[in-house]
């Protein structure tokens, strides 16, 4: 069976503008417009919208770190290959970005960058984002988004192997990875408040009392 190497709905979600208030649903709390159907790859559409136009479809929910679009990795890789794009863990989930990050002029030492964008990268993987893997496989053609059978059930076992990592092994890859995202923003690092210094003042004795004189 022949499969599509590039999903017809992967250019409209690269290229669709997220988190604008739904003007149908814009008095609600979830007013955001933060999904995506793969069905329909129209225009972002927020909760409400979902319950109601989009109820039986594919849908993926965008999420935001430091002001770029990210999406889940277990919502995505159900429906796309992944393989050769760099993951990062926030708030205890593992994600990825849609599309390239401007940042500075990579330092020294850098050993992995990606090969369309050069953008540094933590790991040895190819791409920084999904977006980088598109051109890649335009342009090159040595890399697919196609999800095949075997590739789900690895997918899958995968996932399971992460879900019983040592809570310390997720902590520092945790700590290494946030530390990369929050590259190039101001963060409001304020000193811990220092401990009272120990009193050297002898506790005051209370007032004495004469004894009473005698009648």
């Amino acid at each position: 069976m022949m499969t599509m190497p590039v999903p017809p709905w992967l250019g409209p979600l690269l290229s669709t503008p997220f988190f604008s208030v739904c003007r149908t649903h814009s008095d609600a709390a979830k007013s955001e417009r933060n999904m995506f159907c793969l069905d329909c790859h129209g225009d972002a559409f927020c909760f409400y919208c979902r319950s109601s136009k989009h109820k039986d479809h594919q849908v993926i929910q965008i999420r935001r770190s430091s002001y770029h679009d990210v999406v889940r990795v277990s919502e995505i890789q159900r429906v796309l290959d992944i393989s050769g794009v760099q993951t990062y863990v926030i708030n205890s989930a593992r994600v990825l970005f849609l599309n390239e990050r401007p940042q500075p002029k990579a330092g020294k030492g850098v050993s992995h960058i990606c090969e369309i964008c050069g953008r540094s990268l933590l790991d040895p993987f190819r791409f920084c984002s999904l977006g980088c893997k598109l051109v890649g496989v335009r342009r090159h053609g040595n890399a697919s988004f196609a999800v095949e059978a075997e590739n789900e059930i690895a997918m899958e076992m995968e996932r399971g192997r992460g879900e019983g990592m040592s809570t310390a092994r997720r902590g520092t890859s945790s700590s290494r990875e946030e530390e990369e995202l929050r590259e190039g923003s101001q963060q409001d690092i304020s000193p811990p408040t220092p401990s009272p210094p120990p009193s050297n003042a002898r506790r005051r004795k209370g007032i004495p009392h004469r004894a009473p004189f005698g009648s």
